[in-house]
């Protein structure tokens, strides 16, 4: 903390300079005396770490200018140091916040020496929690979490500041890779509710049967096994954020359950009778395609419509343009930091290659391969040869094993990067090298279609 301030409030100089000497034996300590109440509310302004004050002062009574300090600063620790032993005067001054009474005899110095180093810690360990908000803010604003200046991106920056607004509910989709969790982090931690916790909660690595002790806790007894009270995750997230990783792997008993607890805003934990009021932000996730889970029945209708709230879903990061590029560059800062080395460049060929590459995995497949090459590189950049790709063989055979027709393969990336494109024909056709008059007729013939089916 480096120079912690006292300030010692005695009309008796003997006594306040002796206490002055004992105090500044510790050479962190910075200890001023004054002997006057008055002298001491106007060096207010010096911020000091501990005010003590003594009872009995000419000027102005110690419990009067106890009142004084605290309605200037409420949180600005006192000790009170007084001749009197009267009991009630003690506790008077305790129920009005002073931190601590000490009796003015042959102790008093040891006493006070044992106070300060008291207060100094908790003031520490408050100051330390305070940074690690500020840390944790920081961490978690827009800019260091969500690397890109893609339209996709932007887009998604507006989607979150409109999230921000309020406490709705929030599902997000995209991709494995594509960020979820991270956007959940950005929202909570942005939010009015960033002081409460975050409670994430992946739904796929939960057996089915704990599914129900998992989100709503239970009581000793409830089942075998359950040796004592146990929580829940909804329980520990109230007043905050609850992120439901993989939502769409919910069983469907289980879902009634959670359907139920978000309608009533209260849970019973499994084996009990007691009814806990829940504050909690929702906040999903699913790689699937929820409303399609509706149609082939294995969501509940009803629960979609509850969490659905504000949709957010994530671009691919083959779809997010140059940010591939831009993330690459984070992650080898990053990486160079965590290992303490110089950061690496990347070839002209190596962001050639990068941009070539489709990122099944995307966002979290591009880290790992940068890490690899960082590890790989020998030279001062980052070479087309340092980076290696793992695709899964499946991810060939998702897209090839549609058995579709040569004309349905063309028609399908045509869409695909006409969509990418906000239907920019111009753009779609340059990218793709092929005449407008092509995409023409492919959107004439697919409104021809429509109509005749009408």
């Amino acid at each position: 903390m480096g120079t912690f301030k006292i300030f010692i409030v005695d009309d008796d100089p003997f006594f306040g300079e002796m206490l002055k000497y004992h105090l500044q034996l510790n050479p962190d300590y910075e200890v001023q005396l004054f002997s006057t109440a008055k002298n001491c509310l106007s060096a207010l302004f010096l911020n000091p770490d501990i005010i003590c004050i003594d009872f009995g002062l000419p000027d102005i009574q110690g419990d009067e200018l106890f009142k004084q300090i605290k309605n200037l600063y409420p949180d600005l620790p006192i000790i009170v140091i007084s001749g009197q032993e009267n009991i009630e005067v003690a506790i008077n001054f305790l129920k009005q916040g002073a931190k601590d009474y000490i009796v003015k005899n042959e102790h008093t110095k040891e006493l006070l020496w044992s106070s300060i180093i008291r207060l100094k810690e908790n003031i520490s360990l408050k100051q330390e929690v305070e940074d690690l908000k500020d840390e944790l803010e920081k961490k978690y604003t827009f800019e260091n979490t969500i690397i890109g200046q893609s339209e996709s991106i932007k887009g998604i920056f507006s989607k979150i500041n409109k999230a921000l607004k309020s406490s709705i509910n929030v599902s997000i989709t995209g991709e494995t890779g594509t960020g979820k969790e991270v956007v959940a982090k950005a929202i909570h931690y942005n939010s009015l509710r960033k002081n409460k916790p975050f409670v994430a909660v992946n739904m796929a690595a939960i057996p089915k049967e704990l599914v129900e002790s998992e989100f709503f806790g239970h009581e000793k007894g409830a089942f075998t096994g359950a040796a004592e009270r146990a929580s829940g995750k909804f329980e520990q997230a109230n007043g905050g954020t609850i992120f439901l990783d993989e939502i769409a792997e919910l069983d469907l008993n289980i879902q009634s359950k959670l359907l139920r607890a978000l309608q009533e805003r209260e849970i019973t934990r499994v084996g009990g009778n007691q009814k806990i009021k829940l504050d909690v932000r929702v906040i999903t996730a699913t790689h699937k395609n929820l409303a399609q889970e509706v149609k082939k029945g294995t969501f509940r209708e009803d629960l979609y419509y509850r969490i659905i709230g504000l949709p957010i879903e994530l671009p691919p990061l083959r779809e997010r343009e140059q940010d591939t590029l831009i993330l690459a560059r984070h992650f080898i800062d990053l990486f160079s930091k965590e290992n303490k080395i110089k950061p690496l460049g990347l070839s002209a060929e190596a962001k050639k290659k990068l941009l070539a590459y489709n990122f099944p995995g995307n966002v979290r497949e591009l880290k790992s391969i940068i890490d690899l090459a960082c590890v790989m590189s020998d030279h001062s950049e980052i070479m087309a040869d340092d980076i290696s790709f793992y695709t899964l063989e499946k991810d060939s055979e998702s897209f090839l094993g549609e058995q579709k027709t040569l004309k349905q393969y063309t028609t399908d990336i045509i869409l695909h990067f006409l969509k990418k494109n906000n239907n920019d024909v111009i753009k779609t056709a340059k990218f793709l090298n092929i005449g407008k008059s092509t995409i023409y007729n492919l959107i004439s013939h697919a409104e021809t279609k429509k109509l005749n089916n009408n």
